[in-house]
């Protein structure tokens, strides 16, 4: 697509977005791929179409205001780039025009609350955790206050599991055969603890020392993601100097993080950082894909009764890092387990990190969606990789009325494992 955009203008990300402009052809696959095409079938809220918004506004053509509507309903799902024929690298276009055009937005009182309200509470789970208890309390309130603080409230789970904290050093069992550095995660670490102690058993039983570094922080992807740019640099920086170099990969459970962390050398493109970014991002990977890697595993137990799982796609594993055979080959080395794929798996869930509190209406239709396909294929359990998921598709089940469970794929592989499956 021919533009006229002044790259040099907009700051170290203004090549990444017009690059990405260019290599649109127009030609329209995107649309089938797209969740909120799917909902609400108007060309605005497709991909090609926004790309033609972005595109308008960094030429100066279009404000930034006149936009934000269309560019606020993305996803960021990002299912666009798999059935993309030309390859337009959407993420460096959707996520960089966020953080440089978000300090031109003209937001409304309420909207600035709520995201002050995510950006100091979701990425710290200290407050994230105290939050979440007082938040319940006004969970009563939540029809008569503004909708995106009303739907943060009706997220909150009733009851949190206890606090969980690992060890800085998880030793290897058996033979070493290496040794990783995890990202405990923020929200993770406060509403599922157990997937990282699900992470580091299963690793650590299979021959690999996993190390927390204990100076970590938030990943940056939730900041990263809405356009809060400075918080998600301060985060990737601080990251940057808190996990070691001398590990083989540097491990993330949940699939948000994990693309979040894959973008570190966008995030601090033109600040000092950048070369060491580069380097950070190639040891990241899924914790699914170091135990794919790893070949032959530690043997799981027998068992005969027959389980039928059915895998979520989250769209942050399979569309932005290209994770979709380690986990189901992973489950399906689970004896007796019959491994189900769910229809139209391609569209998200609604999760999407704050999605559910910026966009309720839409996430809770593409949450209803989701179940409804998940519900057909008859499962006993339910497996995802990202917290986000976990909780849209767990809320969704339960307001269908159903008791199926969902899990992460490590914390399945941990219970089978320790024969609790």
């Amino acid at each position: 697509m021919q533009h006229k955009i002044p790259n040099t203008k907009l700051g170290p990300l203004g090549d990444e977005m017009a690059s990405a402009v260019s290599t649109c052809v127009h030609c329209g696959f995107c649309l089938a791929a797209c969740p909120t095409y799917d909902q609400l079938g108007q060309e605005p809220d497709s991909p090609r179409g926004r790309i033609v918004l972005m595109k308008e506004v960094l030429e100066g053509e279009l404000s930034v205001d006149d936009a934000s509507l269309h560019i606020d309903r993305c996803l960021g799902c990002l299912a666009c780039e798999p059935a993309c024929p030309s390859g337009v690298p959407y993420r460096d276009l959707i996520s960089p025009y966020r953080a440089t055009m978000e300090p031109l937005r003209k937001r409304t009182l309420i909207d600035r609350i709520t995201r002050v309200m995510t950006s100091s509470t979701l990425p710290y789970p200290g407050r994230f955790r105290m939050a979440a208890k007082l938040g319940r309390f006004a969970r009563p309130l939540a029809p008569f206050l503004p909708r995106s603080i009303g739907a943060m409230l009706n997220l909150l789970p009733d009851r949190l599991p206890p606090r969980q904290s690992w060890a800085a050093t998880n030793p290897a069992v058996g033979q070493r055969r290496g040794r990783v550095a995890l990202l405990s995660g923020c929200a993770q670490s406060v509403l599922a603890p157990d997937i990282n102690s699900a992470t580091i058993d299963v690793l650590t039983r299979n021959g690999i020392e996993v190390v927390v570094p204990p100076s970590q922080s938030c990943c940056g992807a939730l900041s990263w993601h809405v356009g809060n740019w400075n918080q998600a640099k301060r985060f990737a920086i601080a990251n940057l100097k808190a996990f070691p170099a001398d590990v083989d990969a540097i491990v993330t459970n949940a699939a948000g993080c994990g693309s979040g962390m894959h973008e570190y050398a966008m995030i601090l493109k033109g600040t000092p950082y950048e070369s060491e970014a580069s380097d950070f991002v190639g040891k990241v990977k899924d914790v699914s894909v170091v135990l794919a890697e790893l070949g032959e595993l530690a043997a799981i137990p027998q068992r005969s009764e027959p389980l039928r799982i059915a895998y979520h796609d989250a769209c942050h594993l399979a569309n932005a890092q290209s994770v979709r055979v380690q986990p189901r080959d992973l489950l399906s080395q689970i004896p007796a387990v019959e491994l189900l794929e769910i229809p139209e798996s391609h569209l998200c869930c609604g999760s999407a990190g704050t999605y559910n509190v910026d966009q309720p209406e839409i996430a809770k239709s593409l949450g209803d969606d989701k179940v409804r396909h998940l519900l057909s294929t008859d499962p006993d359990l339910v497996a995802t990789g990202n917290i986000g998921c976990m909780t849209q598709l767990q809320t969704h089940l339960a307001a269908a009325g159903s008791n199926v469970q969902v899990r992460h794929t490590v914390q399945i592989l941990r219970d089978a494992y320790v024969g609790k499956l």
